[in-house]
């Protein structure tokens, strides 16, 4: 096949082996597209060196360790148009370029290796360029970086790395970028205004868990199209801009774990696509109100199907109709759902939206974000008063997260409609009354805690509640059923307030002696009547003697 121009045998069950002469690539000279990802390489092929018009060279996923040799960038400088050398062991580049020369590069994968000092920087003429360095241990960039990357670069994944210092500001020069990932690093200073205000096409920007501080720009204008926000775990402070309201199609905002100030930005329900609203461990204060008081408003977060606002100071009682608008939370849908995320071009595959929540019990990290998950978690604030029945509405809700504030009252039985429920967390609260047999229609619940409150009476048996230990139950002393050991009996089955309180002794004291007093009062009056009898009754007898005589 000595015309072969294509062959790709990836992801199979296949091992490549480099044997000495260069078999079989001497015998194929002409291949321009070769894909050998998941072949069990442990070094790049020497012959491979030999082949003059590589176009498109698929190495991702194997085993090969060391430098990366230099003859990849001058063997095939004006033929390379795609290199995917990730998720390898990669330790440096040869000569460590910072600026690798190539004409027709646009997709360039160096992800997932060992990677250090310097991020290269092909030189080319091809537009629409994507460059991926994640995972590595990059740990600086050229202070012009913005201005030696490709023309019309539409995507850069600079994250996980070991970059520190300003974003250059030249990256804002790049007018056609899309996606622009440079989170899990150590960037400091302000977020640059020209990522939010200046680059007219970038739809996601990621710069979560950095060192970024100050306020977040303001004066964000019309032409604003971000549809993700990842601003998670930094240092920024201040409100969140009311000109955030000009990106429209914004689908996730996530700007937890800083130090944002202010009350619930409600005029965030102008965004009809927002999807994604985490605010969670932030300084937010105050109570949730609808504009309209109680009242439902129209198309209010009708996209929303992700809403974290836990460990904040919000308080008070939530709005009886601040559920009810919650239209995405309420479509029983059955399919498996659609990723969110954004895609670059065709080549580029699908970049996929993340976040990170409490969800059974536990902070995961979401890497795919499925447009049928539906979670809400208000956790460790101080909102109080009873439950929202209206939560009951929410049918395709997985998560409920409602636990370490001071709500009261009785747990709805509405609840019991939430059929697609994974995850409830009521805990730590003041919640009295009974468990609602209802809640054993939740066939799909895999994580409960009802612990910590002052629930009564007999646990729910059967169904879900059957695999539940006891720390979903502890700390209410009313309970009882197996899940506890506690034998329920009439006792158990009686709300607290309606069991009589015990008797002090003292109070037992007080009775003893009013019961003594009475007894040595009515002693007392029983003997001077039966004395007064016995002399009056004498009395007549002596009269009747005499009258005898």
């Amino acid at each position: 096949m000595k015309a072969l121009d294509t062959l790709r045998i990836s992801n199979n069950m296949l091992s490549v082996i480099d044997v000495e002469g260069g078999y079989p690539f001497t015998y194929i000279p002409r291949i321009r597209e070769l894909g050998l990802a998941h072949c069990n390489l442990t070094k790049i092929p020497v012959a491979l060196k030999y082949l003059n018009e590589m176009r498109y060279l698929d190495l991702s996923n194997n085993r090969i360790d060391g430098v990366m040799p230099s003859w990849i960038w001058v063997k095939w400088k004006d033929s390379i148009s795609r290199l995917d050398l990730s998720n390898n062991m990669f330790a440096s580049l040869e000569n460590s370029p910072s600026i690798v020369h190539t004409h027709n590069l646009y997709y360039l994968n160096l992800s997932s290796n060992k990677l250090h000092g310097t991020v290269p920087i092909p030189l080319t003429s091809m537009s629409g360029a994507l460059l991926d360095y994640s995972n590595n241990s990059f740990s600086s960039i050229m202070p012009d970086f913005g201005r030696y990357l490709p023309n019309n670069t539409i995507y850069l994944d600079l994250s996980r790395n070991k970059l520190s210092g300003h974003i250059p500001r030249s990256i804002c020069t790049q007018q056609d970028l899309e996606i622009l990932d440079l989170s899990h690093n150590n960037f400091s200073g302000m977020v640059p205004s020209c990522l939010m205000q200046g680059i007219s096409r970038l739809n996601t920007l990621k710069l979560r868990e950095n060192h970024f501080s100050g306020m977040l720009p303001e004066n964000i204008g019309e032409g604003c199209m971000l549809e993700t926000i990842d601003l998670s775990t930094n240092r920024i402070q201040g409100k969140i801009p009311i000109s955030l309201s000009n990106c429209q199609g914004l689908q996730l905002l996530d700007v937890g774990n800083n130090q944002i100030v202010g009350s619930f930005p409600s005029w965030l329900d102008v965004l009809p696509h927002l999807r994604v609203l985490v605010l969670r461990s932030s300084q937010l204060t105050g109570t949730i109100k609808d504009i309209k008081g109680d009242c439902t408003i129209k198309n209010y977060f009708a996209s929303l199907q992700i809403l974290d606002l836990a460990s904040n100071n919000f308080s008070g009682n939530l709005p009886k109709g601040w559920f009810n608008e919650l239209k995405a939370m309420m479509e029983n849908v059955s399919d498996e759902g659609q990723v969110l995320g954004h895609d670059a071009n065709s080549s580029s595959g699908f970049y996929q939206d993340t976040v990170t929540i409490t969800f059974k019990g536990s902070d995961l990290s979401f890497t795919k974000i499925l447009s049928t998950f539906k979670a809400i978690d208000l956790s460790n604030n101080s909102f109080d008063g009873p439950l929202p029945e209206s939560i009951g509405r929410l049918v395709s809700l997985r998560g409920l997260n409602m636990s370490y504030n001071n709500f009261t009252g009785q747990i709805p039985y509405q609840y019991g409609n939430l059929s697609q429920l994974e995850s409830m967390d009521l805990s730590r609260n003041q919640i009295t009354g009974e468990i609602p047999q209802e809640l054993l229609m939740l066939t799909s619940l895999e994580w409960l805690n009802l612990s910590y409150n002052n629930l009564y009476g007999r646990i729910p048996q059967g169904n879900q509640f059957s695999t539940f230990s006891d720390s979903s139950f502890e700390g209410n002393a009313g309970l009882c059923g197996v899940q506890l050991s506690k034998h329920c009996d009439n006792q158990s089955l009686i709300a607290p307030s309606e069991v009589a309180p015990p008797e002090s002794d003292s109070l037992w004291q007080d009775k003893l002696s009013v019961i003594l007093l009475f007894a040595f009062v009515g002693l007392g009056f029983g003997v001077g009547f039966a004395l007064s009898f016995l002399l009056r009754l004498y009395c007549r007898m002596e009269g009747w003697i005499c009258k005898q005589a």
